[in-house]
């Protein structure tokens, strides 16, 4: 059974909150405390799997709270619940804090994050994974596009829409900029599903603190010959365009086709992850794959335990984005573990990084991924596969000449 923690200076809030999950007992182990200290005392001798606080609390506030939490506990799914919505709070858990909810919250909508959160540990089970990813604030950019940003930032004339285009060529930036402008701090009744129109809601001001005040962008400092960053974040963005492109022939819902979009762009951010992070074990699982003429995808769970979708998936689940973006990321090598019954982001990402590396197969590691054509069958879409190549086809011949960014 998973064990939170709710931390509140508040007893009414307390209260309140033991009696909203009273439904949940059977599935969650639930512990309160009164303050940082005593929820620190109490981790001290009892393993949580998640930490929900409040923000403002007297002595040590939720945002301390949670870095201590992020640097000893590490395994821990960290949320914060709070009514304060300021800048300055915004900057000081951007960081660290993997969701944040608005007080007071709506007891289904707390109901559901506490469980997909618990789900979501069940993607892994590497513990020592989980502690690597769980840490990650931030994800390592580009230094072409991150001096660019820099640059950009410095400039008090600067365009929003210059500063947009910058952050939508990094799916680190991207990534980063939707967690924070789909968080509660900003109270906003819809999804927003674009690092455009992300940048734009978020204002130049809270944009150039984060760039330049705590430097939340950093740069790709990956070993020399591990992976290529710019050919990695070109093939991810690429990727991004044909599911998308794939999904509107088959679709025309609108918030389908953006989840696709999304879950393309972000479906290889666990490599970034691994190899940042575990570069030593990366580099063998990239020769395995290289001399058994194995799928990446392959290697990596032989050397790490888990590929790169799993762990890409479990970051940007515990970052709050969709169910259907998650499932993309996750499942985009493993249709036959997905059992969808119908058109979904997993397999038009699936789709277009397979069409992907047979149009570019010397960028791919190892074995590319086929098809997986009895999926497709199954779902009746065998027949579709001809009009994807075709459109993926012009998608990367345009990217040739120039035509797509």
């Amino acid at each position: 059974m998973k064990k939170i923690l709710f931390v509140d200076d508040e007893p009414n809030i307390l209260e309140g909150l033991r009696r909203m999950l009273r439904p949940l007992r059977n599935e969650f182990a639930m512990s309160f405390a009164a303050s940082g200290p005593e929820a620190l005392e109490m981790m001290a001798g009892e393993r949580f799997d998640t930490v929900v606080s409040d923000m403002r609390m007297p002595g040590m506030d939720g945002a301390e709270l949670l870095e201590i939490v992020k640097d000893t506990y590490p395994h821990a799914i960290r949320i914060m619940l709070t009514g304060q919505a300021d800048e300055p709070s915004i900057l000081r858990t951007v960081g660290v804090v993997h969701q944040f909810l608005a007080k007071p919250c709506d007891p289904q909508t707390l109901k559901t994050v506490l469980i997909q959160a618990s789900a979501l540990q069940e993607i892994l089970s590497d513990g020592g994974l989980k502690d690597i990813i769980s840490q990650v604030g931030t994800l390592p950019s580009l230094p072409s596009v991150y001096s660019r940003l820099k640059k950009a930032m410095e400039n008090p004339d600067v365009e929003i829409s210059d500063v947009a285009r910058i952050i939508e060529s990094d799916i680190s930036m991207s990534a980063k900029i939707l967690q924070l402008v789909n968080s509660a701090f900003f109270g906003l009744f819809n999804r927003i599903e674009t690092p455009a129109m992300a940048v734009k809601l978020l204002g130049l001001d809270t944009v150039r603190n984060l760039v330049l005040g705590i430097e939340i962008f950093q740069q790709a400092k990956m070993p020399p010959g591990l992976i290529k960053a710019e050919a990695l974040w070109s093939h991810s963005l690429t990727v991004g365009k044909l599911a998308k492109a794939i999904a509107a022939l088959e679709t025309d819902d609108k918030e389908l086709i953006n989840n696709t979009f999304l879950a393309g762009m972000l479906h290889d951010i666990g490599k970034v992850i691994l190899a940042a992070n575990l570069a030593d074990d990366y580099a063998r699982a990239i020769t395995l794959a290289r001399q058994n003429a194995l799928c990446l995808h392959q290697a990596e769970r032989e050397i790490l335990g888990a590929g790169h979708g799993a762990v890409g998936a479990y970051l940007v689940g515990l970052w709050g984005f969709k169910g259907p973006i998650v499932e993309g990321i996750g499942f985009h090598h493993d249709l036959e573990r997905y059992p969808a019954e119908a058109f979904t982001p997993a397999l038009a990402v699936h789709a277009a990084n397979c069409l992907y590396y047979a149009h570019y197969e010397d960028e791919s590691i190892g074995q590319p991924q086929a098809l997986q054509s009895n999926e497709l069958e199954r779902l009746g879409l065998g027949g579709r596969i001809a009009a994807w190549e075709q459109v993926c086809g012009e998608i990367m011949a345009s990217h040739e000449d120039g035509g797509i960014a």
